[in-house]
């Protein structure tokens, strides 16, 4: 959703955080990224990264 957002390939972004698309893309699928990496996706997508739980009352943790 981000990539589409900003007009980029999962295929660029690979490349710009060093790795092959072939293992970011199988990454992808098992969604395993940790915070840090999470973080530095959000750099190079000029964005940034937050997490939070967010409660009926909108209320965010």
């Amino acid at each position: 959703m981000a990539l589409a957002f900003i007009g980029k390939s999962e295929a660029w972004l690979a490349k710009e955080i060093g790795s092959t698309p072939q293992a970011f893309n199988q990454r992808m699928k098992t969604d395993k990224f940790s915070t840090v990496e999470l973080e530095g996706i959000a750099k190079v997508l000029g964005a940034v990264y937050s997490s939070s739980f967010e409660f009926p009352d909108g209320t965010k943790i």
